[in-house]
């Protein structure tokens, strides 16, 4: 996969310039919002953030991210994380692919895997990369007080109390497969998904968070809707549905767990 979107220097210039990178909507009926949580284990907020600010996440996501490659094949092999550097090489770019169609052989056999591409926030401070830049000051915001109170109140968790988070794009024949989130021992309570897809994406393009019962049947499904946030309860089948290869660039999210620990 080739994307060819700028990166050198952005990262700090929109670190440096925007001050609103995150605001949450004010008029959000946040005691509907809650009771739908309540009764289902999962809800989608629409228009969670300003447009503003909205407009400012999809700018750094689409133009200041190094897009790297995750792909999963099966339980008992790691999954492996591909930099934008390491798949300029042949050889990465050929053990990605490789990886990618045994990806394909595994969720053939109905058996867990996936492949889309990510940028691992936490990771990327960790190392060290753009101090300060948009990417970290996404993860400060999902960490801050406003939002964490707003997943409470939602949720109904009080005990919440910070978020990890990884950028996300479900792009041509990307996919996440069926699985429950079951790491609630390292204190995952609630997954969620603020996502930023074109406001046009089309249903025939995939890339729908679907939940299932034990028999297989989709039982909701949320369209990757521009400027809205997926809050659900974990463990609980879920999967991203298949993205075409017809499909557009662009099914763009932050993504991850909210902790209690």
């Amino acid at each position: 996969m080739q994307i060819n979107w700028p990166i050198g220097g952005i990262g700090r210039y929109l670190g440096r310039t925007m001050k609103k990178l995150f605001e949450l909507n004010p008029a959000l009926d946040r005691a509907a919002l809650a009771q739908r949580f309540a009764e289902r284990g999962r809800v989608q907020i629409r228009d969670v953030l300003t447009e503003e600010t909205a407009r400012e996440m999809l700018t750094v996501l689409a133009k200041g991210t190094p897009w790297a490659m995750s792909v999963g094949a099966g339980e008992r092999e790691s999954p492996r994380s591909y930099s934008m550097e390491e798949l300029r090489t042949p050889e990465a770019s050929q053990a990605m692919n490789a990886m990618a169609q045994s990806a394909e052989q595994h969720s053939a056999r109905g058996e867990y895997a996936f492949r889309f591409a990510h940028f691992p926030i936490v990771k990327a401070i960790q190392d060290g990369y753009d101090p300060g830049g948009p990417h970290e000051v996404m993860l400060e915001h999902i960490n801050s007080e406003p939002f964490m109170q707003l997943a409470r109140e939602v949720t109904g968790i009080e005990g919440l109390i910070k978020g990890d988070g990884q950028a996300t794009m479900f792009a041509p024949h990307h996919y996440l497969g069926r699985h429950i989130d079951s790491h609630v021992a390292e204190g995952w309570e609630v997954a969620y998904v603020l996502n930023f897809a074109p406001p046009d994406w089309h249903p025939d393009w995939g890339g729908y968070l679907l939940f299932l019962d034990d028999e297989g049947d989709v039982v909701e499904g949320f369209k990757p809707r521009y400027n809205a946030l997926n809050l659900f309860k974990v463990p609980q089948s879920h999967c991203v549905s298949y993205v075409p290869p017809f499909a557009p660039l662009g099914r763009m999210a932050l993504t991850g767990w909210l902790r209690t620990v």
